[in-house]
């Protein structure tokens, strides 16, 4: 470790509070699937700043907009109106279904939002199911919201009315519901969860269940939307259309900003003074917003995420055939799921050594979220790193049980 990175570790153990588990890897450049260290290494990167740059680090049409719009408006308040906002929504509403738009700052805001936005809408009931390894957001709502007690540990009271059932289980959910619920909040596929995919059967029984109960369907989308998943959003492809959707981490191409996406007669309960965000919606968050719809359509992405995605998981699938330390593989487009009988940390560590950047959750699942712009390339070169990776941590290590 050089002197250069040494310092830069150092400062953060000073000065920076210590809630990441980091790697020991100082970042100072990236250009699409590629990022260097402060030492001018290079990485191929197959898990871009956790799925926020869909398109890549620095893609230039994202770049373009940031550097045209700085230097008209940055900010402006939201009791004012501005272009580019309007288009925005618009625009995204033009590729999801009938409704309004709310900008936030955050996926974890974006939940925060649906969760008084759903709540207000019910009229008294406030209960809201979730599911059993989702995850949210670190936000004391968002949390509450999260299935996972691990994150929640050191934090209670958590804020009432969210009722967890298990995943993919229609019956359970059903024996949840109570006079009390109002909505149903559930990731299209769980990404901090482990990549596990809910079943359109699953999705579909959800929705008919709130038609027949009156209740809404929330869809978290915050790290599968906007064409990570082949489609726009990933219940497009489950066949299932929510009636509150929430989008951030590609939503900005890598500036932060999120939306909440609420059908009409549900959006017009938030009315003026009952919810806000100083920051939501900015001109410079709206530019970068249809830099990325543009880039996701006159680059043909979508396409190019279900041809590439189905070459990943054919290899991926000849290699469990040779490797059964690999339990399952799992996901859709670029949202891909290795899941082991052994630690997959240390695979991330080996891969990052041999230059290759990836994520492990659960303890178990290796995580690939590639942007949708890699190259056919740099993707037969980071499983040439990954397959002896996997392969050479199964020597000689004991084997636990799959979940």
């Amino acid at each position: 470790m050089s002197k250069s990175t040494m310092q830069v570790i150092k400062r953060y153990e000073q000065y920076v509070m210590n809630t990441y588990v980091r790697q020991p890897l100082v970042l100072t450049k990236g250009k699409g699937s590629r990022v260097w260290d402060i030492e001018g290494h290079e990485y191929l990167d197959l898990f871009p700043g956790w799925g926020v740059s869909g398109l890549g680090h620095n893609h230039p049409w994202v770049t373009k907009a940031i550097r045209g719009q700085s230097t008209r408006l940055l900010h402006v308040s939201n009791n004012f109106y501005h272009p580019l906002q309007a288009k925005a929504a618009q625009q995204l509403v033009e590729r999801s279904f009938d409704g309004k738009v709310f900008f936030t700052n955050s996926g974890a805001e974006a939940v925060d939002t649906a969760v008084k936005l759903v709540r207000r809408w019910g009229q008294g009931r406030f209960e809201i199911i979730t599911f059993e390894q989702s995850f949210h957001g670190r936000t004391m709502a968002a949390l509450s919201a999260t299935g996972q007690s691990k994150y929640q540990q050191g934090f209670e009271p958590l804020l009432p009315g969210f009722v967890r059932a298990p995943y993919n289980d229609l019956a359970a959910v059903e024996r949840a519901l109570t006079p009390k619920t109002c909505a149903i909040l559930v990731e299209p596929i769980q990404g901090e969860g482990g990549v596990r995919v809910a079943s359109k059967e699953f999705l579909q029984g959800l929705r008919r269940l709130c038609d027949e109960r009156g209740l809404l369907l929330i869809a978290d989308e915050i790290q599968t939307g906007m064409g990570r998943t082949g489609t726009w959003f990933a219940h497009q492809a489950l066949g299932v259309s929510p009636d509150v959707l929430l989008l951030a981490k590609t939503l900005g191409g890598g500036f932060p900003i999120g939306a909440v996406i609420a059908k009409r007669q549900v959006a017009d309960v938030l009315t003026p003074g009952t919810h806000a965000t100083t920051y939501g919606g900015s001109p410079l968050g709206c530019a970068c917003i249809l830099a990325v719809i543009e880039a996701i359509e006159r680059q043909e992405l979508l396409g190019r995420v279900n041809t590439l995605s189905r070459q990943v998981f054919e290899r991926l699938t000849a290699l469990k055939a040779r490797a059964p330390v690999i339990t399952d593989i799992r996901g859709l487009g670029f949202m891909i799921g290795i899941e082991l009988s052994i630690d997959g940390r240390p695979i991330v560590d080996a891969c990052r050594a041999k230059r290759l950047l990836i994520n492990c959750t659960q303890e178990r699942v290796l995580r690939l979220l590639p942007a949708m712009t890699i190259t056919r390339a740099q993707l037969d070169q980071a499983l040439d790193i990954l397959e002896p990776a996997i392969e050479q941590a199964a020597q000689g290590r004991p084997q636990v049980s799959a979940s």
